[in-house]
């Protein structure tokens, strides 16, 4: 089967082609950030108790957008590494049976939150007075599921063939609308009633819903070399079956990931209110922060992830460890930065609740010299999903969340005098811990000899590739 040939992202500098990618990415990035900032921004205005609601809320959401999107996983590995050998057939099919089991994956994880979400906000042990507030958020966050969730699925799709551009402006577009609707519905104006912390959520609803109808719009239309046909979309179970077994280990690991969020929300939730708001914020900054590592292992993904289906695994792994030096560079210079302005960054999102600064503002202090060594791990995590080990990536999480973070943060917090403190400790304890370990596990090499887009020179890859698209050979 034929080679890309020609493409920039397979030849030249690596540097320019890292850059070329992450850029872009880390900017969209940024800006789908703001969502979470400018609702953190108004509902801060709300009071300490809007904070906490809405910061109980996210990881149930979470939780479930990472049960569904093992697939989103498999499919985006399979785009970059078919494109990369020049199957566009192929990455036509992948990016159908992806958006067709996306959809019907959110959707039924959207009743089933909708159903439990008074359960879960009662599980997590929400006080009294943010469970009202809680539950209005929750429940509208999770009916913008399927916009949230099919929007970041397109731009997997398209970082995987090598456009990353376009999704920049769509992001940039539903942002700025952001910034209006915001106050509109927390507030009201005019005859509109102020809807509170629900009136967030709605406005990232609306949002996202036509950011999502102005991506597959343009998708169909055909403007890049990815174009599914009506063809494509119609359910191929032996797809379904090798993408299970691809994404099934990535689901467990952004499951993991959330449940671990959970877990460290109802640990929280045991030191009240103020505690609660100082790790929502804290949170929310962390996020921030670790965008551009979060740019930069997306666009190590979709770069490595072309240049192994090319059969350039070297060339890959270049692009691993460059990423990786970046990424711990900037991120230490920004959590000199955090460390310096922790007080300040806290107190731009609840301005009048001292308790809430002074215990976020000692987070951010506690984990922002280690921002560099959470880089560096995301980089290297791009690599593995490339190469489409995503048993990897999930085993690292699993050790990352469930054998450091939370059992450093309860024995730290419970068992010893470091009280609300100690699990402020676990996080740059597991920064740096899980850092090294991905080092160790990416100097083995093991990824190199994964390839999943089949070759003339790989027999085996093409028996796979025939299995799991069978219809297309009939």
């Amino acid at each position: 089967m034929p080679r890309a040939t020609g493409s920039p992202l397979l030849e030249g500098p690596v540097l320019k082609s890292l850059l070329g990618l992450a850029v872009p990415v880390v900017l969209a990035n940024v800006l789908q950030s703001l969502y979470q900032l400018i609702d953190a921004f108004w509902v801060g205005r709300l009071g300490g108790h809007a904070v906490a609601a809405v910061s109980v809320c996210f990881p149930i959401t979470f939780l479930l957008i990472a049960l569904g999107s093992g697939l989103g996983v498999a499919g985006s590995t399979l785009v970059a590494q078919y494109m990369g050998a020049g199957q566009h057939d192929m990455v036509n099919r992948v990016a159908a049976q992806t958006l067709l089991m996306v959809a019907l994956v959110s959707i039924g994880l959207s009743l089933l939150g909708e159903w439990l979400a008074p359960s879960l906000l009662t599980l997590l042990g929400v006080a009294p007075q943010v469970y009202d507030g809680a539950l209005i958020f929750l429940r509208i966050s999770l009916a913008a599921m399927i916009f949230t969730f099919g929007f970041a699925m397109f731009q997997s799709l398209m970082r995987g063939i090598g456009e990353v551009r376009t999704p920049l402006y769509i992001v940039a577009g539903t942002v700025a609308l952001n910034v209006i609707l915001d106050p509109l519905l927390i507030f009201g104006f005019g005859p509109l009633p102020g809807l509170g912390v629900g009136g967030a959520a709605l406005a990232t609803l609306i949002t996202q819903a036509l950011a999502l109808l102005v991506g597959l719009w343009l998708l169909l239309r055909g403007r890049w070399t990815i174009q599914p046909t009506a063809g494509d979309f119609r359910p191929d179970w032996a797809f379904i079956r090798r993408a299970f077994r691809l994404g099934f280990p990535a689901s467990v690991e952004l499951s993991a990931r959330a449940l671990s969020m959970n877990v460290m929300v109802f640990l929280v939730s045991g030191f009240g209110t103020v505690t609660i708001a100082a790790y929502g914020v804290g949170i929310n900054v962390l996020g921030f922060v670790i965008i551009p590592a979060l740019g930069l292992s997306m666009a190590t993904a979709a770069l490595a992830g072309q240049n192994i289906g090319a059969g350039q695994v070297e060339r890959a792994a270049r692009i691993a460890r460059l990423s990786a030096l970046i990424a711990f560079v900037a991120l230490s210079v920004v959590g000199v930065l955090v460390f310096a302005f922790a007080t300040e960054l806290v107190r731009f999102f609840v301005p009048t609740d001292e308790q809430v600064i002074a215990s976020g503002g000692r987070f951010l202090r506690i984990v922002a010299l280690t921002f560099g060594f959470m880089g560096l791990q995301m980089a290297l995590t791009g690599v593995f999903r490339a190469a489409g080990q995503t048993l990897v990536a999930m085993v690292l999480t699993l050790i990352s969340q469930w054998v450091l973070q939370f059992p450093l943060a309860f024995v730290l917090s419970r068992e010893a005098v470091l009280g609300q403190s100690g699990i402020w400790w676990a996080f740059p304890v597991t920064n740096v811990v899980i850092a090294l370990i991905t080092m160790a596990w990416f100097a083995r090499g093991d990824w190199m000899r994964q390839r999943l887009a089949a070759s003339e020179e790989d027999p085996l890859a093409e028996r796979v590739t025939e299995e799991v698209f069978a219809e297309e050979h009939r």
